[in-house]
């Protein structure tokens, strides 16, 4: 992933870059700031260029402090989200280039104008102060935040109607998930897409495919149980009929 987020933003070399060894690692992160980003102090510029400095981590400590980047568990995981957001600040700056490709400017014809009352409707989805306040609220709720607030926002919903509905918080054993996770990685796939990142990824859908799939038949028996209760109890009225001669 790292590789082809790399390529995205032209760094050189990017099929090569393994992003485990440190020196390499520190090397993309003074690249990003040098050319994509330009949001460091002189002092921790400085410091981060000295890529065999011990005091480096401190350095990039301060360096993601710039950006409100979210406490991860290795300087790998905080390099891939310093290079969403580079993605993303790409993408922004050339906004004209892929908007004429967006649906929403699709020209239509004879299509009526609605005038939405719904107060929503007239928020800045796109606007800095909403992407702070949709991941301040995703760092409550202890959800690692996407480049786009959009997807971390749907994220947010998730969370909140499957764990924080007045049933959950009432009876929180009943919803919390128990016991060893399902080792996804072994699974066997079924085919090769020779490529490890890509039948990773395929793994993951396939679950979260199950997983929907699964759901989706708990509510159609939830269904079939709710319809029975109606007509599966029936009643013997003896004055409507005659039985015998």
């Amino acid at each position: 992933m790292s590789k082809r987020l790399l390529a995205a933003l032209e760094y050189p070399n990017a099929d090569n870059i393994n992003l485990a060894e440190e020196k390499t690692l520190r090397n993309v992160v003074v690249w990003l700031e040098l050319n994509k980003f330009q949001r460091a102090k002189q002092s921790t510029l400085n410091g981060l260029k000295n890529v065999s400095s011990k005091d480096w981590t401190i350095h990039f400590d301060d360096y993601k402090e710039c950006f409100g980047c979210p406490p991860l568990s290795s300087q790998v995981e905080e390099v891939h989200w310093l290079l969403g957001q580079a993605i993303q600040n790409e993408t922004s700056k050339n906004r004209n280039v892929y908007l004429k490709h967006a649906v929403e400017n699709i020209k239509t014809s004879n299509v009526p104008s609605v005038v939405a009352e719904n107060p929503l409707d007239k928020l800045d989805f796109r606007s800095t102060e909403f992407g702070n306040r949709v991941n301040q609220l995703a760092k409550t709720l202890k959800i690692v935040p996407y480049p786009d607030p959009l997807v971390t926002l749907q994220a947010v919903r998730k969370v909140i109607c499957t764990r924080l509905t007045p049933d959950c918080v009432e009876h929180p054993d009943k919803y919390i998930v128990t016991g060893t996770p399902y080792p996804f990685q072994d699974a066997d796939l079924g085919f090769d897409l020779h490529d490890k990142v890509l039948n990773q990824a395929a793994k993951v859908l396939r679950m979260l495919y199950i997983h929907d799939l699964r759901d989706l038949q708990t509510k159609a028996n939830e269904l079939i149980v709710a319809v029975q209760n109606v007509t599966a109890n029936p009643k013997t009225d003896t004055k409507l009929g005659q039985v015998g001669r």
